[in-house]
């Protein structure tokens, strides 16, 4: 939102300094961006009066001029504009100036031989208009060295804030106004809105079919009009806040909608066909809009029409049919209210940004209608004449009164500040807000109090926030800081995927419908995680899953030429179609490479596979203290993973987690053209430690040499991995500390539907060195545990 010092103080009677004020704004939660004093961009340009003006010896275009200047003395200035003559008063640059223009920094040269010292400039070049075939020539009436900043009106600062959305009241000047007044910065001056009373019974009629989209329409019919260029002061206003001048009745609804935050729309009576009727397209229709482009509209949208069809979409865009130009003599005045859901999607799905909607979708003012009508009525009447008709009501008053109950002792209670009473009443009546007693109206236009929270907040930002005391949190004891299981999960969770090497990503908590559908969200999940009022129509569901949002990062990354992706993220995810269904999850994805190529190894790189996705998992497990190698792998895994390379770590019927590849069906809906292999870790479903304590038991080495010892057993080939490992550790778990597949064989000496499998045990003597009996008797336990588990059988 930008602004001038002078039109702030159109509403705000104070003798503050500039840096006063940005400072107060700032500090009342309107964050001063940036602050242009263009005063100060050209100081160096100053009226100068031309003495002489002579040909140039050397150059039939050049003239050598003797300057008169009020900070530099006479200089000798060569000069090639055509207009430049003794006796005429110019804008003189010295030495040392910065023309923007030209983006040049002056010199003292020699042009054709003949030495110039600065320069005498144009419009165009001082960016004034795009006027250059001669320098600025001024009236008589000015002093050698009046500064140019004040001749051409460039002494007024432009202030520009940051505005948060629920702040619609600060788009414009007035409301800003309004809160620096009560900040005690000066006094608010009252809105002129006197009625005009109209001479004649408009022609023009307004109806309200869509009664949920527009509440309330007035209008108001002007005749004998002068549509020509805008006053100065108008046109000043407008450039100095980056909008362009067009015509007095455009500029009019432009300097209305920035002063009051009230859009308005003005339309050449002349060219309506009929009444206007507000309604909701259907979808489909054609509208040729005043910013030069064209729409075809979709379902909803809030149209303005007439008897030819739309000639606009409201609160956003006027047609260009109806358009007001320099040939316009009988207006008619539109000021309504729409309802902020519809103009936001409206203007999100038809990609329209305009003014209107900025302020439209965050909420007006419902109440101020009929003083926006009159003070409208009041600068047509006042700069192109004309005569008005009765204003025309469709509708009513949106609802917008609301009481809260609110004791003032609350404010210390949840700010920590304690203020009078009588300061917080004085705050709120100074916002407009009516108290009673305990309790509080919000005025109209503000539609984002609804709470005595907020009422805080408004008292709290207006005393400030640097009068929060200052108190030392050092005590005889401090207590311990509290993380909860689910907060230390996710923690050492994601300490462990970073040091297996992904990068931790913060993604969007919401995604597309079809990726929701493709992810294992249902149709009543849809339905219920699906957003009223969402950022993008491309992210309207509450995500079901982390790992679209992955997979988009890492296309994403794939197309800037960054294709080995290895991406984790710990998050809610939200699965549930009850308010509070959503789970913590630790998820992540890898794509390309697992590692760099290597000239020493033709193996340093391979493709990422299931098993890396495996091992996240189980890394993951394993730091928030959940068995990993040792779960439960079952193949149930979620449809949108490859079903024959996927898997189910668990601990019976609890899921701790899921990996596997990506479904190239689901890959492919997404437009991914490489594969992604991923895994999910429940951290909700991770089971609390039973050893409350926080110390870990001593590192025992034992005295005694490890031995190995290598089996191939002839097992079905449907036998899991697993379940043979587990099976042949169980033959004696204080003795085998590790097992080991390293060779799965099929082919010839092996039967068809069968597999050879060779695996390697750990065996850690205890306290007392093995005897080949002990080893024959173990390894025997083995054999026979496999063979009655697993139906293994040992190879020859």
């Amino acid at each position: 939102m930008k602004f001038t010092l002078s039109w702030l103080k159109r509403h705000l009677d104070t003798d503050a300094s500039l840096e006063q004020i940005s400072e107060t704004l700032t500090a009342i939660g309107l964050e001063v961006e940036d602050i242009t004093d263009r005063a100060a961009e050209f100081a160096a340009f100053k009226v100068a009066s031309v003495e002489k003006a002579e040909k140039h010896p050397d150059a039939d275009k050049l003239q050598v001029c003797t300057v008169r200047t009020a900070d530099h003395g006479i200089l000798q200035v060569v000069c090639g504009a055509p207009n430049a003559k003794a006796g005429m008063k110019a804008i003189f640059a010295p030495d040392g100036a910065y023309i923007p223009g030209l983006d040049v920094t002056l010199k003292k040269t020699k042009i054709r031989g003949i030495e110039s010292n600065g320069m005498l400039v144009s419009e165009k070049e001082m960016r004034l208009s795009d006027e250059h075939k001669g320098i600025i020539e001024l009236d008589d009436s000015f002093e050698v060295g009046t500064p140019m900043a004040e001749i051409f009106g460039l002494d007024d600062p432009v202030i520009e804030i940051a505005l948060t959305p629920n702040r619609a009241d600060c788009a414009g000047v007035y409301g800003i106004a309004r809160d620096l007044a009560a900040a005690g910065l000066g006094t608010l001056k009252p809105v002129d809105a006197a009625l005009i009373k109209g001479t004649f019974t408009s022609e023009i009629d307004v109806q309200i079919d869509d009664a949920e989209g527009c509440k309330l329409f007035l209008g108001r019919q002007i005749k004998g009009v002068k549509n020509g260029p805008s006053p100065e002061w108008l046109q000043k206003q407008l450039k100095a806040v980056g909008l362009r001048p067009i015509s007095a009745l455009v500029d009019i609804t432009n300097f209305i909608t920035h002063d009051h935050a009230r859009p308005l729309h003005a339309y050449d009576a002349d060219k309506l066909k009929g009444d206007i009727r507000v309604g909701a397209a259907k979808g489909g229709e054609k509208l040729d809009a005043l910013n030069d482009k064209s729409y075809e509209l979709v379902p909803g949208a809030v149209t303005i029409n007439d008897d030819s069809g739309v000639i606009g979409l409201g609160g956003i865009v006027g047609g260009a049919s109806t358009g007001c130009d320099e040939g316009t003599t009988n207006v008619f005045l539109e000021v309504a209210y729409f309802k902020p859901e519809r103009i936001a999607r409206t203007g999100r799905d038809q990609g329209v940004e305009s003014d209107a909607r900025y302020r439209f979708e965050r909420g007006v003012d419902p109440a101020f209608l009929p003083e926006a009508m009159e003070l409208f009525t009041a600068m047509v009447l006042e700069i192109c004449g004309g005569e008005a008709s009765d204003v025309v009501i469709a509708g009513a008053e949106p609802e917008w009164k609301r009481e809260i109950e609110y004791d003032p002792a609350y404010c210390a209670q949840l700010s920590g500040i304690d203020v009078p009473v009588e300061r917080q009443h004085e705050i709120l009546c100074a916002l407009g807000f009516v108290v009673e007693g305990k309790t509080v109206r919000p005025p109209s236009w503000r539609g984002d109090v609804f709470g005595k929270a907020d009422i805080v907040e408004e008292i709290v930002r207006i005393v400030g926030l640097d009068n929060l005391p200052v108190l030392s949190v050092e005590g005889p004891a401090i207590p311990t800081p509290a993380e909860t299981v689910l907060g230390a999960a996710m923690r050492k969770s994601r300490a462990a995927l970073i040091a297996r090497g992904l990068h931790e990503c913060v993604t969007w908590s919401f995604l597309g419908r079809e990726d929701a559908q493709a992810f294992g969200a249902n149709d009543n999940q849809i339905t219920a995680l699906t957003l009223q009022n969402p950022i993008s129509s491309e992210m309207d569901v509450m995500r079901p899953s982390i790992l679209p949002n992955l997979i988009a990062a890492a296309a994403r990354n794939e197309a800037r030429g960054f294709g080995d992706a290895a991406l984790c993220e710990i998050g809610p995810v939200f699965a549930g179609v009850k308010p509070g269904d959503q789970a913590m999850v630790a998820a992540g994805i890898r794509t390309g490479a697992n590692g760099l190529r290597h000239w020493a190894s033709d193996q340093s790189a391979r493709a990422v596979d299931i098993y890396d996705a495996k091992a996240d998992a189980i890394a993951a497990l394993e730091a928030c203290g959940a068995p990993g190698v040792n779960a439960q792998i079952t193949t149930d895994a979620p449809g949108y993973y490859h079903p024959g390379r996927s898997g189910v770590l668990r601990l019976g019927k609890n899921v701790l987690a899921t990996f596997g590849e990506i479904h190239p069906a689901v890959l492919d809906e997404m437009g991914i053209k490489f594969p992604v292999v991923g895994f999910e870790v429940m951290l909700d479903n991770i089971p609390q430690a039973k050893n409350k304590g926080t110390e870990k038991p001593m590192l025992a080495l034992e005295p005694l040499q490890p031995l190995r010892r290598d089996f191939a057993f002839l097992l079905d080939a449907d036998v899991k991995a697993a379940d043979l490992i587990r099976t042949a550790q169980a033959a004696d778990k204080a003795l085998i500390t590790d097992t080991q597949i390293f060779d799965i064989y099929t082919g010839e000496g092996v039967e068809d539907g069968k597999k050879s499998v060779a695996l390697s045990i750990t065996i850690q003597p205890k306290g007392e060195s093995l005897t080949d009996k002990d080893l024959d008797a173990l390894m025997q336990k083995v054999i026979d545990i496999v063979a009655q588990k697993c139906g293994g059988v040992l190879r020859g």
